[in-house]
C-alpha cells in the first residue's frame, strides 16, 4: 500500500495530530511518505520525520505555498493520484487540504477518524458516528482513500530516531489557486492555557450557578494540578472565553482526569471529552446524563462538594 501523510506545520513545529497519525501508519508496516508543503523548509528538520516512521519525505517549497490551503491541494495532488491512502492529522489547514484534495481527484473522505488498519480490501477508517454512541468502519470504493483523523486520537510519540531522505519535489500552482491571498494573522484568545495539552481538567457548567463561583472551580483545578475547562452554555452566557470551550463546537479533549462540576452531560458535550481516562462528575440531579457514563458519580451540590474535595487534597 503507497500511503503520503500530510504534514501540517507552523512556525518550524509540525501539528502534534499530523505526528501521530504519520507514527499510526507507519505502525501498520509498509513504506509511508510524509509530504512537507511550505516555504524555505528545512532538509534536515523535514528528515527528522524519520523519527516517526516516515520512510521518506517529499518536499514542496515554494513561496505560494505559505499560508493558504488551496495552492497545498496543487502542490500534494500529483503525489496523491498515484498513493493508495492519504492521511491527514486534526487541524484547520488539515481540513481544508483534506477536502480540497478530496473534491479535485473525486475520492471519498472519511473525517473525525479515531483508528484505521489495513484489510484485504485495503484501508478501513473508523470512526463515531450518532453523537460517540456507535462506531463505524468505512472501506473505499476507489483510490486515493483520504482520511482525515480527529483531534488527539493518535499519539504523537516518536516510534524511533533516525532520518529519513528527503526528496524535493516541483510544485505547479493553478491560476485560480493564486487568486486569494494572505491579508493577515491573528491570534485567537487563548488566556495562556491549551486545555486539549493537559492531563487533568476540572470542567463547570451553569450548575455552578454563576461566573462569580468560577474562583471555586479553579482552586479545585489547582488542587488536582489540572487546568479549567467549560460548556458552551457558560461560553455562551458570557461567563468564560470560547478557548475554554469543550464539545461538539469547541475543542476534543483527552485528559487522564476529566472532573465535570455541574455539568448535565449533553451528548454535544459527550463528544468533546468522551476519550478522558477517567471521569468524575459532580451534579445534584441523580438523573443527569453524565452519570450514565462517568467512572465516578458524586451526588450532590457542586458549590458543597469542590470546596471539601479541595480542603482533602490539600490535606494530602
Amino acid at each position: 500500500m503507497a500511503t503520503i501523510v500530510f504534514m501540517d506545520h507552523d512556525e518550524g513545529a509540525f501539528n502534534p495530530n499530523s505526528l501521530g497519525v504519520l507514527a499510526k501508519a507507519a505502525s501498520l508496516g509498509g513504506e509511508v511518505t510524509a509530504f512537507v508543503g511550505g516555504s524555505g523548509i528545512d532538509d534536515a528538520w523535514a528528515g527528522g520525520l524519520g523519527a516517526y516512521g516516515a520512510s521518506r519525505v517529499l518536499v514542496a517549497d515554494d513561496a505560494a505555498l505559505a499560508g493558504l490551503p488551496q495552492p497545498l491541494v496543487d502542490a500534494l495532488e500529483p503525489h496523491a493520484r498515484e498513493a493508495d491512502t492519504v492521511l491527514f492529522g486534526a487541524g484547520v489547514v488539515s481540513a481544508d487540504v483534506a477536502a480540497g484534495l478530496a473534491a479535485r481527484v473525486g475520492s471519498g473522505i472519511n473525517c473525525e477518524t479515531t483508528d484505521f488498519t489495513l484489510g484485504e480490501g485495503g484501508v478501513v477508517a473508523v470512526r463515531p458516528a450518532l453523537g460517540d454512541t456507535v462506531m463505524v468502519e468505512s472501506t473505499f470504493a476507489s483510490s486515493p482513500a483520504i482520511i482525515l483523523g480527529r483531534a488527539n486520537a493518535f499519539a504523537s510519540e516518536p516510534t524511533g530516531s533516525g532520518t529519513a531522505p528527503v526528496e524535493r519535489v516541483a510544485v505547479t500552482v493553478q491560476e485560480w489557486s493564486s487568486a486569494a491571498r494572505m491579508a493577515g494573522r491573528e491570534q485567537a484568545e487563548t488566556g495562556g492555557v491549551d486545555i486539549t495539552e493537559a492531563d487533568v481538567l476540572v470542567a463547570f457548567g451553569r450548575g455552578i450557578g454563576g461566573p462569580e463561583n468560577i474562583p471555586v472551580v479553579e482552586q479545585l483545578a489547582k488542587a488536582l494540578g489540572g487546568e479549567v475547562a467549560a460548556t458552551r452554555a457558560v461560553v455562551d452566557a458570557g461567563w468564560t472565553s470560547y478557548s475554554m470551550q469543550v464539545g461538539q463546537t469547541g475543542k476534543t479533549v483527552s485528559p487522564k482526569l476529566y472532573v465535570a462540576c455541574g455539568i448535565s452531560g449533553a451528548i454535544q458535550h459527550k463528544v468533546g471529552m468522551a476519550n478522558a481516562g477517567v471521569i468524575v462528575a459532580i451534579n445534584k440531579d441523580v438523573n443527569a446524563p453524565i452519570f450514565e457514563f462517568a467512572d465516578l458519580g458524586v451526588v450532590g451540590d457542586v458549590l458543597t462538594v469542590m470546596p471539601k474535595l479541595t480542603e482533602a487534597l490539600a490535606g494530602r
